[in-house]
């Protein structure tokens, strides 16, 4: 997952409004060409993620701020392991610590959640997906923790793949009128289903994947069985770290989870002056 520098430059300017408004006043206490080094320090295990964010922040407030990292995106990070030294001018490192921790703190939250499903499941055939359960504003971003953290990305938004769902279903009357509507565009076509009797439908339609929604471990090695191939299967819902490599061991060939971008905890970072 790339994200565009425009994307970075937006989110950092909407974080920065947000946060300093018409002035960091206390910032202001200071003489304007003092300058400062700091060390940023990871306080605890975590997957480095953000730097791009982090990096941009700085550069809003003051270019002439030097970062060097010493460590990369996706990197493991050890409790009071530097990440960082920086140096610039004192207001600017002030004033921008608290918006480039924030997203450093999310992003590596992001990627150290899903190094840690992506390690259950671990020698298997299945691969992790993240989903649309993400901040407003931060999708993008977020889908690139997921991948820094070994995971693998679905569609990014309603735009760039089909996901047919019950509404879309009821709407067009069966699975087989939005499969082929779908498919008219040439584009690949997945569509949800809630038992065997709807996969069954959906494999008549010839959709590319099959979302098997809340299905049992029963159930899941059933459509594996019956599906054999003839299109991709992706299981999703009430997965948890207690479920999650049985679920994979059925031979689905993908697992999608909101809990990887929406039940995340923030990775503590310090930033000391020196």
């Amino acid at each position: 997952m790339v994200v565009e520098q425009q994307v970075i430059k937006k989110n950092v300017e909407i974080a920065l409004t947000e946060d300093v408004g018409t002035g960091d006043i206390t910032a202001e206490l200071l003489a304007k060409d003092t300058l400062s080094q700091a060390q940023l320090v990871c306080r605890e295990t975590a997957i480095l993620c953000g730097q791009a964010w982090f990096n941009e922040t700085f550069q809003q407030l003051d270019d002439t701020i030097n970062v060097n990292w010493l460590a990369n995106d996706g990197d493991n990070l050890s409790p009071e392991q530097p990440v960082c030294h920086i140096k610039g001018n004192s207001r600017a490192l002030l004033t921008g610590e608290r918006t480039a921790i924030n997203f450093l703190q999310t992003f590596s939250g992001t990627a150290t959640t899903v190094h840690h499903y992506v390690e259950l499941i671990k020698g298997t055939n299945t691969k992790l997906l993240d989903t649309r359960k993400t901040i407003p504003g931060l999708r993008r971003a977020q889908k690139y923790a997921v991948s820094c953290g070994g995971g693998k990305n679905h569609r990014i938004g309603l735009f760039d793949a089909y996901l047919i769902k019950e509404n879309h279903i009821l709407a067009k009357g069966s699975i087989a009128n939005a499969v082929n509507e779908a498919k008219k565009t040439g584009q690949p076509v997945e569509v949800e289903v809630e038992n065997m009797q709807e996969l069954e439908q959906a494999l008549m339609a010839k959709a590319n994947r099959i979302l098997l929604d809340n299905f049992s471990l029963d159930n899941l090695r059933a459509a594996v069985k019956k599906t054999q191939g003839q299109a991709e299967l992706e299981a999703s819902g009430n997965i948890t770290e207690d479920n999650l490599r049985e679920i994979a061991l059925t031979g689905v060939d993908y697992i999608s989870i909101g809990a990887l971008t929406k039940h995340i905890k923030a990775i503590d970072f310090s930033l000391r002056f020196e």
